[in-house]
């Protein structure tokens, strides 16, 4: 039982960094008691915190766990903090802003989507929103190839018989699924990420490329001789369907029976921009009756997905925990971005990227 409670302490242990006090500020030394106070909500990758020690601009304090931090522990570090590194799972509301009172000045978040954040307080308090796209391109991009390959081909089905003793003899229509050769490529938000799908796509032998969105994208359509549609013409048109919008109040639950009902009953959603976006319960009664041929998932929601959900007890789902900036390359440069964007804005600088509320 004590090894239990100290490897526990270990785990989530609070840990203030060590400070470069070799670095000038001003031409001077300044005490570490008069350096901006900084959480962390979480061990982020160490590219960010070397940044953050190595800068001598900030104390930082950081909950040095890989799980999110509870959240009265949040309320209580926060108070009185000139800045906030965060990551998706941590819920910055009005609580939290309050808890951390009038010092708050700078927020950075360790993603790229930010529906985790309440913009309005945020903007209400005047203070500044850092976030890391573009780091997370590629990634992105490569992760959903291969959920798309991997859906549409059956592999997770075709490893489970192989190792279970379902190999036996050879069968003519065995584990069939769909090739993406003469195919329509649809694509629901045409942003970097979408592009980046379609680049990846392209030698495949594609067909054809098109997408929906708030408006037509002429300029990025043109990188990929994309076509604009309307909602229902993707759904139709759509051999595969890659979800890569931002989760909006618009797009809240936009992939639903409706969208579901006009695809055909061959094609295969991908969704790898936020679980919101999907009708879960929807896509299960698609998923079940044969209405589309299969889904393959990288968000849901809630994250983690309970292990009892009715989309896990489907072979026509392939469902991944949220990985698809998992690389070693990215999650750095993510931290990296991170710990500059807020470094720059407590400077009063133009942070390298910042969400413009």
């Amino acid at each position: 039982m004590w090894c239990s409670r100290v490897s526990l302490r270990r785990l989530q242990r609070i840990v203030v960094a060590p400070l470069n006090t070799s670095s000038p500020v001003n031409g001077m030394q300044r005490a570490k008691s008069t350096l901006p106070r900084v959480y962390v909500t979480r061990k982020i990758p160490p590219e960010g915190l070397k940044i953050l020690s190595q800068s001598g601009e900030v104390q930082y304090e950081l909950w040095d766990s890989d799980d999110p931090v509870p959240r009265q522990e949040l309320l209580k570090k926060v108070r009185g903090v000139d800045g906030l590194v965060c990551v998706l799972t941590e819920k910055i509301d009005a609580e939290v802003l309050d808890a951390a009172g009038p010092n708050l000045k700078v927020l950075s978040t360790m993603s790229v989507g930010f529906d985790h954040l309440s913009l309005d307080e945020l903007k209400k308090r005047g203070i500044r929103v850092g976030y890391t796209p573009d780091v997370l391109t590629d990634a992105v991009a490569e992760l959903t190839v291969a959920l798309l390959l991997t859906t549409s081909r059956r592999l997770v089905e075709a490893t489970h018989e192989a190792k279970t003793g379902g190999w036996g003899t050879w069968r003519t229509l065995w584990l069939c699924g769909y090739e993406l050769a003469n195919s329509t490529v649809g694509i629901l938000g045409l942003g970097r990420i979408g592009i980046a799908i379609a680049e990846r796509l392209k030698p495949f032998k594609v067909k054809k490329f098109i997408y929906t969105d708030i408006a037509p994208r002429p300029e990025l359509a043109s990188q990929i001789q994309a076509e604009y549609v309307s909602m229902e013409e993707l759904a139709k048109q759509s051999d595969f369907l890659a979800v890569c919008c931002a989760l909006t109040p618009e797009t809240q639950g936009i992939c639903n029976q409706k969208l579901f009902s006009q695809m055909k009953n061959t094609a295969i959603l991908i969704n790898t921009s936020r679980g919101g976006v999907v009708n879960q319960e929807d896509l299960y009664e698609a998923l079940s009756t044969g209405q589309i041929a299969a889904a393959g998932l990288d968000v849901t929601t809630p994250e983690p997905l309970p292990t009892d959900h009715p989309l896990f007890t489907l072979k026509n789902c392939v469902i991944l925990p949220h990985i698809a900036s998992a690389s070693y390359t990215t999650r750095n440069a993510m931290s990296a971005l991170a710990a500059n964007n807020l470094l720059a804005g407590l400077r009063g600088e133009p942070m390298p990227k910042e969400l413009k509320l």
